[in-house]
Parts: structure tokens; C-alpha cells; sequence
């Protein structure tokens, strides 16, 4: 920490700079957890380096992505429970790029906030942190704004941005999808992070109802299993592109089924579902109880239980599903791909 480094003024028009260095003391520690073999310089220079190992790449691609959290942060803030919604932060980037086939390097994050409470930062950070352990990311740095008179003193917003690299010839780009491949469906571990402004509409967070223990939910509250984290898949889809000619990924986010499998199917070729099928997790059979939404809307808008979609060819499937099985995954048959105008149909 600099000890010299301290202006009166800009303390008293409501920026502590001193508050900053000790935010990247305290989360040094847990940045460490995330160093991988590319890693060249430590946090606090101007900007981070990564060496690129190409072992085994003969024509590398760098595939990026970005990304925030949106409204469930509202809720992390009512809970006054800041250590996970980095990883929701992390996954929202690194499950995206790997709908490419690549593998993240490294990540970077944005925090900006009305104050700077060090210790508050270092949880948020932590939580990156541990995202970017489960996705085998290397966090070489970020930035902490403090904005006062921009954001209230005990709220902030959250993004990050990450890179990953593939070889050219093994871009998962759906070229090869035809009829009779087989959709597999990789469970969520709740909400994720996206819908979460319908989310707000539906329940009154920070109410009592919403922090009482809920036997439909297991025991969990709604406002506790509303802040589970995104699951990330990074490392059980890069364990089964190793083995099994992937097709398409397809991360279910905003826009829900509707809008995230379709882009990953060619034209002339449709995904049909049965909705019997999909392992509706309870969360989501409350939120449409509740705020009395359609079902379309539902399937529109969430995710319903389905984190991640894959197409593997027929003949591979059991195979893609004792793999991703092997690697945590309790994943299932969600769906076949047909010769179709519509690029995907519920029924």
C-alpha cells in the first residue's frame, strides 16, 4: 500500500483512494487461486499479461466475451450477501465462449460503486475468484470505480470480460447438425442470471415470505435459492469435446429457450422438445404461480432448468451422456433435431 498516497480533497468529495489499496490487499489472496501457467505479471500494474501457450493449436482463434449480472444484484444487496455474485459474473462470460469450443484463459472484472468498502469489495472479488477457479480462468486484473453521487453508497454493478482460445478446425459453428441428432440438456442450478426484473415484479424482496425457509424449496428461502449462483460449464463441455463430435451449444440466458437454442440451429433444421420432458426446477413453477405468467412467457424468459443445451450426433449420444455424467453433470436427453421451417418447436 502507498502511504503517500492520499488527497484530502478528493476524500472529502466523497473518493477514498487509501480504501482502494486495501480492496487489493485483501483480495490478492484470493486472486492467487486463480494463477495458471500463462500468468506473467501480478495485480496493480497497468494492465495484465497472459503468455499464450499453442501447444497442440495449429491455427488458434481468440474468442472474447462480456458481461454483467443485471438486477439480481438488487438481491445480493437486500441479503447483504456479496462472496457469489462474481461467480454469476464469471459463468454469464465463460459460458458463452465455450458455446464456441474455447477454452478461457483469463478474466477481468469491473466493479464500480458509490463507496468503496474494502472489505465488501474483496467479497465480491472472492467470488470472481472462485469462478474463475471452476472455469480454469486466470483473473490478471480489473478495476474498482468509486462514484459517488452516481451510485447509492451501499449499492454497485458488476461486469467482466474474458478471452478464450480454439483451434480454427475445431470451432463448434453447427455445420455439421442434421436430422436425428440428439439435443442434451445440462441441468441450471436455479434462476441464473437472467429475468430477474420479472423476478422483482413477482416477489417483494426483502420481505419476510421472501426470507422464510420454503418446504417447496427444499427448506431454502426464495431469496436464497433466488441467489444461487450460474453454474458454469466450462470444464465437463471442454471434457466432452475431447471425446464426442459436438454439433451446437447453445447457453440458455435471456430469451430463454425461444431465443438461445435457435441460434445455434442451421436453417432447414428445427429442434422439437416435449415440455414433459424438460426437469422444471421448483423455483420456476412458483415465479409462474405466482405472477400468474403464461407458460410460452416462462420458457420465453427463464431458463426452466436447462443451464446449457448440446447436439451430439445419434449414434454418440450415450456416449456425450456418460461423460458429462463422469464430470458432474446429471444431463438428459431433452430433445431431437428434425427437418423443420421453425427452428425449434415446444410441444
Amino acid at each position: 500500500m502507498n502511504s503517500e498516497s492520499r488527497s484530502e480533497s478528493y476524500a472529502k468529495a466523497g473518493v477514498d483512494i487509501t480504501a482502494g489499496y486495501r480492496a487489493v490487499e485483501l483480495m490478492k489472496e484470493h486472486i492467487a487461486k486463480t494463477a495458471t501457467a500463462g500468468v506473467m505479471d501480478g495485480i496493480g500494474g497497468f494492465g495484465g499479461l497472459f503468455e499464450l501457450d499453442l501447444t497442440g493449436i495449429t491455427k488458434p482463434v481468440l474468442v472474447s466475451g462480456t458481461d454483467g449480472v443485471g438486477t439480481k444484484l438488487k438481491l445480493a444487496f437486500e441479503a447483504d450477501k456479496h462472496d457469489t455474485i462474481g461467480i454469476d459474473c464469471v459463468a454469464m462470460c465463460v459460458n458463452d465462449i465455450i458455446c464456441c469450443g474455447a477454452k478461457p484463459l483469463f478474466f477481468l472484472d469491473y466493479i464500480a460503486c458509490g463507496k468503496n468498502f474494502p472489505e465488501k469489495i474483496a467479497e465480491i472479488v472472492k467470488g470472481v475468484c472462485e469462478g474463475c477457479v471452476q472455469s480454469g480462468a486466470a483473473l490478471i486484473g480489473g478495476e474498482t470505480a468509486e462514484m459517488p453521487g452516481f451510485y447509492p453508497e451501499d449499492e454497485y454493478d458488476l461486469a467482466g470480460y474474458c478471452t478464450g482460445v480454439v483451434d480454427k478446425e475445431k470451432i463448434i459453428d453447427n455445420t455439421k447438425m442434421q436430422q436425428g441428432d440428439v439435443v442434451i440438456a445440462l441441468p441450471s442450478s436455479g434462476v441464473h442470471s437472467n429475468g430477474f426484473s420479472l423476478v422483482r415484479k413477482v416477489f417483494d424482496i426483502g420481505s419476510e415470505e421472501t426470507k422464510a425457509p420454503c418446504d417447496e424449496l427444499g427448506g431454502k428461502s426464495v431469496l436464497e435459492t433466488l441467489l444461487n449462483p450460474t453454474k458454469i460449464y466450462v470444464k465437463p463441455i471442454l471434457a466432452l469435446l475431447s471425446e464426442v463430435d459436438v454439433r451446437a451449444i447453445s447457453h440458455i440466458t435471456g430469451g430463454g429457450f425461444y431465443e438461445n437454442i435457435p441460434r445455434s440451429i442451421p436453417d432447414g433444421l428445427g429442434v422439437v422438445i416435449k415440455e414433459e420432458d424438460v426437469k422444471i426446477l421448483p423455483i420456476f413453477d412458483m415465479i409462474e404461480r405466482k405472477g400468474k405468467i403464461s407458460r410460452r412467457d416462462m420458457f420465453n424468459t427463464f431458463n426452466m432448468g436447462v443451464g446449457m443445451s448440446v447436439v451430439v450426433p445419434e449414434r454418440e449420444a450415450e456416449k456425450a451422456l456418460e461423460i458429462l455424467n463422469e464430470n458432474g453433470e446429471k444431463a438428459y436427453v431433452l430433445g431431437k433435431v428434425i427437418k423443420s421451417d421453425k427452428k425449434i418447436e415446444l410441444v
